[in-house]
């Protein structure tokens, strides 16, 4: 990924109210993902989640996307669904060994999601952290972990994450804890209060709000309207890369979501 990139995106390229309301008339299915890509910057992968894919559907992907698009992979559940994350190593492995390799360049971060039950055991953690690979078949690994308990809200689980460079979503949900603190050398923003009723998702003056966020974070900072857990903790000033997309929330118009706010902060600072 280029140094300091803002990339806007949406989850997966199949959705069916899509039909009418993103792709053109008449787009076969088989050629979403080409066109998709060239709508968007990015686009993160939920079937991963749920089962494994052979390296060839990988390999296809990233022959449909331009030079410059990355897919972000949602980790496979059996990774994170366990009682005892130390043990998930023969998963972890499974995982990054069924091709995602074949990506190339347009690997971009793997996401690890927990279930909302899931509380901040730090040695536990800890050890799982410690099986999430920094390369793959030579290609250069990131990696984001979305915890969804409240527990995880305190500087111990900050500094742990920044020991092993591995970055927190940044949740914009009606429930769900946010992590605004930055960890790694990218920042990760899921941004899942849209509405169907609302064309762009999120409201111009809300996209807006978000871009002048996602542009601190590429510079460098920290947005001051957004909640840390470690609020005394000093962080470098140095450019990193942004990745935010529409999910789930005003999922029919995520797709005008994206584009409104990838224009908003341009391609690159």
């Amino acid at each position: 990924m280029a140094l300091a990139s803002i990339r806007t995106g949406i989850g997966g390229w199949t959705f069916d109210p899509w039909d009418e309301s993103f792709y053109p008339p008449k787009l076969a299915k088989k050629r979403q993902l080409e066109f998709a890509s060239r709508q968007l910057r990015a686009i993160e992968v939920n079937g991963t989640y749920y089962s494994s894919q052979k390296p060839e559907t990988f390999a296809k992907w990233a022959s449909e996307v331009p030079e410059d698009f990355v897919f972000s992979l949602k980790a496979s559940r059996f990774c994170t669904n366990r009682k005892v994350l130390a043990e998930a190593g023969p998963s972890v492995e499974k995982f990054l060994g069924q091709g995602i390799a074949e990506l190339g360049s347009h690997l971009g971060p793997i996401l690890w999601q927990f279930m909302g039950t899931k509380k901040f055991e730090p040695d536990d953690f800890e050890a799982f952290l410690q099986l999430l690979p920094k390369t793959l078949e030579g290609l250069p690994l990131r990696h984001v972990v979305e915890p969804r308990h409240e527990s995880f809200c305190t500087p111990e689980f900050v500094e742990l994450l920044a020991k092993y460079e591995v970055a927190a979503v940044c949740a914009d949900h009606h429930e769900y804890p946010m992590f605004a603190d930055v960890t790694a050398d990218f920042v990760y923003a899921r941004l899942q209060k849209g509405t169907d009723d609302n064309p762009t998702c999120y409201p111009p003056g809300d996209i807006d709000l978000w871009a002048k966020r996602l542009q601190t974070y590429a510079g460098g900072g920290v947005p001051e309207d957004l909640p840390v857990n470690a609020p005394d903790r000093k962080v470098e000033t140095k450019p990193r890369d942004v990745l935010a997309f529409f999910i789930t929330g005003g999922k029919v118009n995520a797709p005008n979501g994206a584009q409104l706010l990838q224009k908003a902060v341009g391609s690159k600072i």
